[in-house]
């Protein structure tokens, strides 16, 4: 069975999934692919891992860098599952661009090139928002692109982990990358 429970944070709601002792979810109401690993049927229960992941919700969105990442299960592919560990390597506060993910998901593979775009889609799927910090993935020019959750709530989680913004930036509709 998988279990629910919602979390009012300072973006909007956000909903959070668990098999019933890791998380397996956690979304922004209504961005892309929300509940994508949701079975038709699920209960909210309140559960210690909801409490644990609040816990953790609470210190991020206070402004400060949570020491610990509650327990994870990833209900999703190989590949994906190495493009969200990678993700989570990403420090606080910082960015790293797709093909520097790409780059490192060919290494792992013994590969020469990996598909930015493939990584792109892999980020673009992650079903453990912000804990898994998909908004801390930013295009090779800096161009902050393809955050699920709408590209407002990505730079208010930058500003929030007071991330460098200078070399960042909104590429207009239209424009390619």
């Amino acid at each position: 069975m998988i279990y629910t429970c919602n979390y009012n944070s300072i973006l909007g709601n956000i909903t959070l999934a668990s098999n019933g002792k890791a998380l397996t979810g956690l979304w922004f109401d209504g961005q892309k692919y929300f509940g994508d690993t949701l079975p038709n049927e699920y209960k909210q229960k309140r559960l210690p891992i909801f409490d644990e992941t609040v816990h953790w919700l609470d210190i991020y969105f206070s402004g400060k860098n949570p020491d610990f990442i509650p327990s994870l299960f990833f209900n999703t592919s190989p590949f994906r599952q190495a493009v969200w560990e990678i993700l989570l390597s990403i420090p606080y506060g910082e960015t790293m661009t797709y093909g520097e993910i790409a780059d490192k998901i060919a290494r792992q593979k013994g590969l020469k090139k990996m598909s930015a775009q493939a990584v792109g889609g892999a980020v673009g799927h992650n079903s453990i928002s912000i804990i898994v910090p998909c908004h801390r993935v930013v295009g090779t020019n800096g161009s902050l692109t393809g955050y699920a959750g709408g590209i407002d709530k990505k730079i208010k989680l930058l500003e929030l982990e007071k991330a460098n913004m200078q070399n960042l930036f909104i590429p207009k509709k239209g424009t390619a990358l």
